[in-house]
């Protein structure tokens, strides 16, 4: 379900809430894989999904290819997600200082860069947790394999 801020606090109840965030533009099996993963870490899995004005601000003209609103609509109606709220900064931080979450799961390509609301977590003792994705599925791949297309 697509979730307001206060709707997301109050759906934790409690519960060991795992947070993570993303574009999730031309939803794929590695999406479906990273988000089961991050859901058996806690009780609770609640998506920050990036709107259409931080998307194309972070990943370039003509993205996303899928409005928020639509991708929103698909990712909440995954067994492994239990609440997507959009957002328009270009980070986390926002609903992260909101929420709290005991784990933060981002992808494990942010090994080999900075994960700018790692500080934040780790203040005030959460958990970041970098899950590996799946070789071969990303939103990136699968465009360029369209674009291919006779």
């Amino acid at each position: 379900m697509s979730l307001s801020l206060a709707d997301a606090r109050a759906l934790r109840a409690g519960r060991r809430l795992v947070f993570t965030n993303g574009h999730f533009d031309l939803l794929h099996v590695g999406h479906l894989d990273y988000l089961e993963q991050a859901r058996a870490l806690g009780d609770l899995l609640i998506v920050g999904l990036n709107g259409d004005p931080s998307s194309e601000r972070l990943k370039g003209t003509g993205r996303p290819i899928v409005p928020d609103h639509e991708r929103a609509r698909l990712l909440a109606a995954l067994r492994c997600v239990d609440g997507v709220v959009v957002f328009y900064d270009d980070t986390a931080h926002g609903l992260i200082e909101a929420l709290r979450p005991e784990v933060y799961v981002k992808g494990g390509d942010y090994h080999d860069k900075p994960l700018p609301e790692r500080a934040l977590v780790e203040a005030y003792g959460g958990r970041v947790v970098l899950i590996d994705l799946l070789a071969g599925h990303s939103t990136s791949e699968l465009i360029r394999r369209v674009r291919a297309l006779p």
